[in-house]
């Protein structure tokens, strides 16, 4: 890491705007090559600060929500395409204003609000029906859109031909942090159950999880995949990765407050596990962290610990060559995708400031939290 981080306030946020967009030339590259069209998935990475910049890229966001729909039209301007489990009835006229794709999750959503979109004057709304194909290779539940009972998408017992009519696209997401050769054999299993349906529509989005940008990802079946639909369907594919946009362009600068002792050596930070890097705990998963080890491996091994009255707020087990003392700074790696999105304000714990650091400028750090924040969630 060629990045002074004693500029940096702490706990923040650190996107390599570099890495971003050797990300960014990778999935164009893809584009290029195939014809398909690829989105950012919000729900990942949302730090619009870069939405221009992602926009020179890629075709547009996938969004989760109203809010969503709304910063990816504001922030980027280009394609919004808007999924839900179940859209709120209050929020559907602003959601048809800030989307192009709306996809629905039954067709009992698709037909209480088609109407409506039909109705709308302002623009044309292309639909479609998630599916769920009942398969998919994700070892983690939390994490897994098809298992037993899953509420996602629509099997094919579910399924209601008779109703299409006013369908553009077919949508399905089965994949987490995968290469592929899983979205080949997931591609197998879409056509035996729905291939019959594909073939009419305009479109099919083949949804998130490709992990595209990682260093070990084969990128000629991900091409193959996606030239052989669209040669065999002629429909226009998009894919919506969040992950792969922002994989390893961050990182997460903390300090350690203090260092006690029960049994072994505990470093207290002002990084929190459970507020600021909540996957470390659902997942779970042990970040790495620039210039240490796995417990052992270097002379001194702390657990890493966080400022919070969870017992649990704990980060995992690491070795350094030197003692840690308070004021030391750690780096955690990989810390774009899945935190400023799903960070928290527990304990009144206050919220990582989010810096950017390009060649032309160097640090800056686009926001900082306060008080005012924490308070304004809860008043």
């Amino acid at each position: 890491m060629d990045i002074d981080i004693s500029l940096i306030p702490t706990p923040s946020y650190l996107v390599d705007e570099r890495l971003l967009i050797k990300n960014l030339e990778i999935l164009n590259r893809v584009q290029e090559r195939t014809g398909c069209k690829i989105l950012l998935a919000q729900k990942g990475f949302s730090m619009y600060e870069f939405y221009p910049l992602i926009g020179k890229y890629l075709h547009g966001v996938a969004a989760s929500s109203l809010h969503e729909a709304r910063l990816g039209s504001e922030e980027m301007g280009k394609e919004v395409h808007t999924y839900s489990p179940a859209y709120i009835q209050e929020d559907f006229e602003e959601i048809l204003k800030y989307s192009d794709h709306i996809i629905f999750n039954s067709f009992d959503q698709w037909n209480n609000f088609k109407d409506q979109i039909e109705n709308y004057k302002s623009k044309k709304i292309e639909c479609g029906i998630r599916v769920n194909p009942e398969y998919s290779e994700i070892s983690t539940a939390i994490y897994d859109p098809c298992f037993l009972y899953s509420r996602l998408g629509v099997t094919l017992a579910n399924f209601r031909p008779d109703e299409l009519a006013g369908i553009d696209g077919l949508h399905f997401h089965t994949m987490c942090e995968q290469n592929s050769d899983t979205l080949k054999r997931t591609v197998e299993v879409i056509e035996e159950k729905f291939g019959e349906y594909i073939k009419g529509m305009k479109w099919l989005n083949l949804g998130g999880g490709h992990h595209i940008t990682r260093s070990d990802y084969d990128l000629e079946t991900l091409m193959e995949v996606i030239v052989y639909l669209k040669d065999k369907y002629s429909v226009e594919i998009y894919l919506e990765p969040g992950e792969a946009i922002a994989l390893n362009t961050g990182y997460l600068v903390s300090k350690v407050l203090d260092i006690v002792n029960n049994g072994m050596d505990i470093a207290i930070l002002d990084t929190s596990a459970a507020c600021h890097m909540p996957d470390v705990l659902e997942m779970p998963y042990r970040p790495e962290i620039i210039g240490a080890g796995k417990p052992g491996e270097y002379k001194h091994t702390y657990r890493l610990g966080g400022p919070t009255c969870l017992a649990g707020d704990i980060i995992g087990d690491y070795s350094f060559t030197e003692p840690l003392k308070p004021g030391d700074r750690l780096v955690f790696c990989d810390m774009a995708h899945y935190t400023m999105v799903k960070n928290n304000t527990f304990n009144g714990v206050n919220l990582p400031s989010i810096a950017i650091y390009s060649q032309r400028e160097g640090i800056r750090v686009v926001k900082q939290f306060g008080y005012s924040d924490f308070k304004a969630r809860l008043g």
